[in-house]
């Protein structure tokens, strides 16, 4: 039996935007298994440019809602979010930003309105502005839980928010349907590829943090030793006309293709045979975790939480952050070694169900219990 709207627990959801970026993929999976018998779920989001997966939200059943969409002035959101948070019983934040405006605000309610607060802190705390950081590390005592997404992600925080704080590894979902087998073909073929060639995805937006650069420039250098290799690269943002100038200086023409924002990653990665990252910087990459499940052998940096999911030499290859030439070997040698990729693609698939969804989000769904019967 169903509960009533007055007996499920409140949960607001906050993030930063719905773009197609890792935090936002990882908050929709987490709605397509959600318990919404039992948990009210509402997510809230400040970017008026990132409403990529707004109908995404809508389908799994939590409507999602731009802060400061229905009020004027400048600071239209803060009381939209000061009324979201008396309205909550649990309030969950997916954004540092957001996370320490919330516990200000919160600490403005009569006490029996204020919500707990839990945090899910997505990336390393270097790879945040000097004043986040100090918001979060200043604040972040008023949390009743926080988790982080890697080791890495936890180790980069303040001593004092550390203690507070324990890892819990998000993912996929791993029941989802596989790729009906003639897509591979298929998708090849759009792409124009020939049947030797051998294709690596990135999925990743165009940001500092995913150093695009270094993947252009160790693209150039993979492809003049083994032309075979194609590259595309699936995601957005706000580096689009500056990478793609450098696309053009290096001669990249058709070896590496910019393909935008896509809903097909599915299909693309089952049109793949290696997946890349080129990262600097990074929390726990969902994409390398779809990788797993489509079966790609990962090439990837170095970084953040990667070496926490990529075994070196049992589901793909590591290489050092920043440097070119490593990670163009790195591609060469699974264009070449189609005996390595296969026992490296096979690994990476044992690995697949080791990241399912459902096992974070009952743990977060304990808390949501524990905590709204308390307020």
């Amino acid at each position: 039996m169903s509960k009533s709207p007055l007996d499920r627990v409140r949960v607001l959801w906050l993030i930063k935007g719905l773009g197609p970026g890792g935090a936002e993929q990882l908050l929709l999976l987490s709605a397509t298994v959600a318990d919404h018998q039992s948990f009210d779920y509402r997510v809230r989001f400040v970017r008026a440019d990132k409403t990529h997966l707004v109908d995404e939200f809508v389908a799994a059943g939590v409507m999602p809602q731009r802060l400061g969409e229905r009020t004027t002035g400048r600071f239209g959101w803060l009381r939209d979010l000061r009324r979201e948070l008396s309205e909550s019983d649990v309030v969950h934040s997916h954004s540092p930003v957001l996370s320490g405006v919330a516990r200000l605000i919160t600490r403005t309610l009569p006490p029996s309105t204020r919500p707990a607060l839990l945090v899910t802190e997505h990336n390393e705390w270097s790879s945040h502005r000097l004043p986040t950081r100090w918001l979060n590390g200043l604040t972040a005592w008023v949390d009743a839980r926080r988790w982080a997404v890697s080791d890495q992600v936890l180790a980069t925080m303040w001593p004092s928010a550390q203690k507070r704080t324990t890892v819990l590894i998000h993912g996929i979902d791993a029941h989802q349907e596989p790729v009906d087998p003639s897509t591979r073909a298929r998708v090849r073929q759009e792409l124009g590829l020939a049947e030797d060639d051998v294709l690596a995805i990135t999925v990743a937006n165009l940001r500092h943090n995913k150093d695009y650069p270094n993947l252009l420039r160790a693209t150039a250098v993979a492809t003049r030793r083994e032309p075979r290799l194609r590259v595309v690269s699936v995601g957005q943002g706000p580096l689009e006309q500056e990478l793609k100038a450098l696309h053009r200086q290096l001669g990249l023409a058709e070896s590496f293709r910019f393909l935008g924002f896509r809903r097909d990653v599915a299909e693309l990665m089952a049109a793949a045979d290696v997946f890349v990252l080129g990262s600097a910087h990074e929390g726990l990459p969902v994409a390398i975790m779809e990788a797993f499940a489509a079966g790609l052998p990962v090439v990837a940096t170095r970084v953040g939480g990667v070496p926490q999911q990529v075994r070196h030499e049992r589901e793909g290859l590591l290489v050092p952050a920043g440097d070119p030439e490593a990670l163009a070997s790195a591609l060469v040698r699974l264009t070449r070694d189609r005996p390595v990729r296969a026992a490296l693609a096979a690994g990476a698939s044992s690995r697949a169900g080791d990241y399912d969804i459902r096992r974070a989000v009952a743990v977060q769904e304990a808390a949501y219990a524990e905590l709204g019967r308390t307020r």
